[in-house]
């Protein structure tokens, strides 16, 4: 008879132990989902924003493309004066730098004479 009530106390302790494991188990079960609900949405408004921000790129690049190809045809009349500005500029350096090497060579003559 004291195996009856030994077993009996066994199971009845087995089977609560089941019962608050397994409620524990269904909480935690709930909660995982409930929070990968509330990660779908997240990740849905992410997938928004982000499909938002690619089209302002998009159409901040357009502008861009718009704006740089306005800018490569300059006007006829400023690209001559441009052309005419450099050429004056590159034509002084080239006398600066040909009298540079005047002054060096007068320099090499002395020390050679």
């Amino acid at each position: 008879m004291v195996w009856w009530v030994v077993w009996t106390v066994l199971v009845l302790g087995a089977l609560v132990g089941a019962f608050f494991l397994g409620r524990s188990l269904w909480r935690r079960f709930r909660a995982l989902v409930d929070e990968l609900h509330r990660a779908s949405d997240v990740l849905g408004q992410l997938a928004e924003h982000a499909t938002t921000l690619a089209e302002q790129a998009q159409e901040a690049e357009r502008a861009a493309r718009a704006a740089r190809e306005a800018v490569l045809l300059p006007d006829a009349d400023e690209s001559r004066d441009r052309w005419s500005r450099l050429r004056a500029e590159a034509a002084e350096r080239r006398e600066r730098r040909r009298e540079r090497d005047r002054e060096t060579r007068r320099t090499w003559r002395a020390y050679t004479r």
